[in-house]
């Protein structure tokens, strides 16, 4: 109070003891909030720079919540594509058991020793892997297609380097082959000299150069003429001789009428012969059938024709009576059941490509999923400069039909090993195809869990060095406040004192 009048001790001691108080104040609310810096008015420029440091590691910590997110996202992944992978392996062990079963049904057929079968009585395959189509396989032997040559023989003589004969072969309608006979040719079989002298050397000739040019005919004497035939039996079979040429190198000494080759003409097929055929014979047309070859499989069962359905499919076989005896009239009589097992392991690969399918659909976490080709975007830093999206190749989706598994395997689909080796390769491809991308995400994966380290170490130091501005020492604080609570009893001691001086006067009344 202005109208009170203090000594100069009482108001220099009592103005000491207002600032330790000030003092203990603001020591005290440091220990109490744990603060040297609460406000701007404490030290401005470290007050400002804490608040930008923890602003930048507010967003940073922000931040962490999307890397975790898409850690969760990549490893919801990684376990759809490990199921796949399981998955496609057991696809491929599936085809493999397929590919190792050999479990076709067969059936044998017994012939007669008797049996005579009339011209144009056959035995025919249907269904399984044969298709709709009929093929017929004739019961009776068919006579070779030969050309046979006409008119007198006259002997050849070779007797000049020039002297040549030609002409084309070709056999069961193949591509023509050139037959050339020359001196040395004639020279290397028959007497030994230049000269062909009669139709036997001849055929023996015309047989060496045929057996040279790898070509299944017989060349013979028929009835004192050249006769060349095929050696096949059947309705193809058949021998074409063409552009017959002589050449002579001085002397004539060839002419065409010397071989008759000039009048040989086509058989262009064999002819009904009405001889039953063997068991033998008929696996040896059976098994070298174009359109067979594949379905089925022939073999002699102890006298008896025996018949593999090598196929899935129930193979109809006509010509056989329903106790098992080629007839070749019989219809709708006799079938052989398909391989149940393969079947059975077509329908086990679907339930396989179904489940590949519905796994790739499940695997999604937070409403992402990247088996479907999601895009998934993860920030780095708190300006969005920087960031990672991951996605498959392309944003294809990882299902069946993008990873080249069939969308459907037919039970007939695995009657062929060749099929199931062309579908076995396939599913080789779509594991490697799944190991790839697994491989892809894997390695996204180690770059976001080195940013989220990253980013906890960066806030940690963001949030040090703010704390390192604006943090008390406590040890300090509270040795300052001891103090300045023995500096408020000394200052108090001394208001006291000072006060004595003025309270002196009392004791003159």
């Amino acid at each position: 109070m202005s109208d009170v009048t203090l000594s100069s001790a009482v108001r220099t001691n009592l103005l000491s003891l207002q600032n330790t108080a000030d003092m203990m104040s603001t020591t005290q609310n440091r220990l109490a909030t744990g603060k040297k810096v609460n406000s701007a008015l404490d030290n401005p420029t470290n007050f400002f720079t804490s608040s930008g440091l923890n602003s930048r590691a507010g967003d940073m910590n922000a931040l962490l919540d999307g890397m975790a997110n898409g850690i969760q996202t990549l490893e919801a992944a990684d376990n759809g594509l490990t199921a796949i992978t399981k998955t496609l392996e057991s696809m491929q062990s599936t085809l493999r058991q397929a590919r190792q079963d050999k479990s076709f049904e067969t059936a044998s057929y017994t012939i007669a020793d008797d049996a005579s079968f009339a011209a144009g009585e056959t035995i025919d395959f249907s269904g399984g892997a044969v298709g709709d189509t009929a093929v017929e396989v004739n019961l009776t032997k068919g006579a070779a297609g030969s050309q046979t040559g006409a008119g007198t023989f006259a002997a050849m003589q070779f007797d000049e380097g020039g002297d040549s004969l030609s002409f084309d072969v070709a056999v069961d309608g193949g591509t023509a082959t050139s037959i050339s006979i020359a001196q040395a040719d004639v020279q290397a079989v028959g007497n030994g000299d230049d000269t062909i002298d009669d139709v036997d050397e001849f055929a023996a000739v015309v047989q060496a150069k045929l057996d040279a040019a790898g070509l299944e005919a017989t060349a013979s004497n028929d009835g004192g003429n050249l006769a060349i035939t095929s050696n096949s039996v059947g309705t193809d079979s058949s021998i074409a001789v063409t552009n017959l040429a002589v050449a002579n190198g001085g002397t004539n000494d060839i002419a065409t009428t010397d071989s008759g080759l000039d009048t040989l003409t086509t058989v262009a097929g064999a002819v009904d012969g009405g001889e039953t055929k063997t068991v033998d014979e008929l696996v040896s047309e059976i098994n070298n059938n174009a359109t067979l070859n594949g379905a089925i499989r022939a073999s002699n069962d102890n006298g008896k024709l025996r018949i593999e359905n090598q196929s899935t499919q129930d193979l109809s076989v006509d010509g056989v009576s329903a106790d098992g005896a080629i007839d070749g009239t019989s219809s709708d009589a006799n079938t052989i059941e398909g391989n149940t097992v393969r079947a059975g392991l077509a329908d086990q690969f679907n339930e396989l490509r179904d489940q590949l399918d519905k796994i790739a659909d499940d695997a999604s976490f937070n409403g992402i999923n990247l088996l479907r080709g999601d895009n998934l975007q993860i920030t780095f830093n708190e300006t969005g400069t920087s960031e990672i999206n991951i996605q498959t190749e392309g944003g294809e989706t990882i299902n069946s039909g993008n990873l080249g598994v069939p969308t459907t395997l037919e039970a007939s689909d695995l009657d062929s090993d060749t099929n199931i080796d062309n579908v076995l390769a396939d599913v080789k491809t779509a594991i490697n195809e799944v190991r790839a991308q697994s491989s892809s995400f894997g390695s996204n994966l180690s770059v976001v869990e080195n940013r989220q380290n990253f980013t906890k170490n960066m806030i940690n130091t963001l949030e040090t060095g703010a704390s390192n501005l604006t943090l008390a020492d406590a040890n300090e604080e509270a040795a300052n406040l001891l103090a300045l609570q023995t500096r408020q009893q000394l200052s108090s001691t001394a208001l006291s004192m000072a006060s004595q001086a003025d309270q002196a006067v009392l004791r003159l009344f």
